[in-house]
């Protein structure tokens, strides 16, 4: 009798394994089926890097993508943001076999932050980190892919100003997808350990 009860309970214990990886493998397959409807067109953008080179969205297609939006002038948070950024990038780094971290830059500031200063502000930070500027009209539709919220305060007597906006660090996968974001809370390693869990279940969605 106790046999028959232990191997009754195996029985529905492998079936309710069974089950829930299934109805986890069919929600796996309709979000990947909802991303691959997604991805053509989403948060595409044409600027310029702080080389002076057009920079398009489809470029950076087969790289892991750390951005963030933010401004040369920002007092405290963007340099904390991209320091947190450009460590998070050096700890992937440091892990062999990993695919490398492409970090970028996009700048919500567009008519103080020309190509030029985007490469005297970028000298601080991680090496490979890109800085992306254009016209005003063609950052404000970078910034509009991504839903982030950029407003310049006023002016003060020597001209200055802060532009309020969106503090978020996005992820986006080799197919150009927002994969996942990560706010001010998040350290470095926190951010890390997200994109490294990201690379280990990356399935490709394009062909």
């Amino acid at each position: 009798r106790v046999a028959v009860v232990g191997v009754a309970g195996a029985v529905a214990a492998g079936a309710w394994l069974y089950l829930r990886e299934e109805k986890g493998r069919r929600r796996r397959a309709q979000r990947r089926e909802e991303l691959r409807a997604l991805a053509l067109g989403q948060g595409d953008f044409e600027l310029v890097d702080q080389a002076g080179r057009p920079r398009r969205k489809s470029d950076f297609r087969g790289h892991w993508v750390l951005l963030y939006f933010g401004f040369t002038h920002c007092p405290d948070v963007c340099p904390e943001e991209l320091e947190k950024m450009s460590r998070a990038v050096e700890l992937l780094e440091s892990e062999p076999g990993l695919p490398p971290v492409q970090p970028v830059f996009i700048t919500v500031d567009p008519e103080r932050d020309d190509a030029a200063a985007m490469a005297r502000y970028l000298r601080d930070f991680h090496p490979r980190l890109l800085g992306l500027t254009g016209t005003p009209e063609a950052v404000r539709a970078a910034g509009g892919a991504y839903r982030v919220y950029a407003s310049a305060g006023p002016k003060d007597s020597d001209g200055d100003y802060v532009v309020d906006h969106t503090v978020i660090i996005y992820l986006l996968s080799p197919d150009g997808l927002f994969l996942d974001y990560y706010g001010r809370s998040k350290t470095h390693a926190q951010i890390a350990q997200s994109v490294r869990r990201h690379m280990d279940t990356y399935e490709p969605l394009l062909d």
